[in-house]
């Protein structure tokens, strides 16, 4: 994995983006992160690493503006976890279950984009191609089931009599 970009936070409040040389506001850091960037903010004045007191303040920032994804009840449940002895199981699992949704989530786009660059006869005979092989892998295995091994010839009935 790459090295996350450094941030720098001045006593004056201001982020200061060291790749780019400028000062940057909190939406940047949003932006950066959407794109895939990783960050590190560090206290100018004490180096300590405040990358986590930062990111909370872009989800508070996001919560409050339009739709949210933290519910008060499940933001109750995660209060509820902490000090609990299960509170790293409860991170783990979240790491996760988000990574594995992120996974779920581009191959659905990378198929929906797939599907999209198609016309739609080509679609329509792909569909078709896939009904007829799975016609005739049927079939195949209905003749094998009925048909004798080494004659070729179909099995005889078998007599209720017997």
């Amino acid at each position: 994995m790459t090295e996350p970009r450094l941030i720098k936070k001045y006593p004056n409040r201001r982020l200061y983006d060291t790749q780019l040389s400028k000062y940057i506001a909190l939406d940047d850091i949003r932006k950066l992160l959407v794109s895939g960037t990783r960050v590190k903010v560090i206290d100018k004045k004490s180096g300590e690493d405040i990358t986590r007191s930062i990111l909370l303040q872009i989800i508070v920032e996001q919560e409050e503006q339009g739709q949210p994804i933290l519910s008060t009840e499940l933001l109750e449940k995660l209060i509820q976890y902490y000090g609990d002895t299960l509170q790293v199981f409860v991170t783990d699992y979240l790491e996760k279950s988000m990574d594995t949704f992120g996974k779920q989530q581009d191959e659905f786009r990378r198929q929906m984009e797939a599907m999209m660059k198609q016309t739609p006869m080509e679609v329509y005979s792909q569909i078709t191609e896939k009904n007829l092989n799975l016609w005739k892998e049927m079939q195949d295995n209905l003749t094998r089931l009925y048909t004798s091994p080494f004659s070729g010839k179909p099995r005889p009935e078998k007599d209720d009599d017997s």
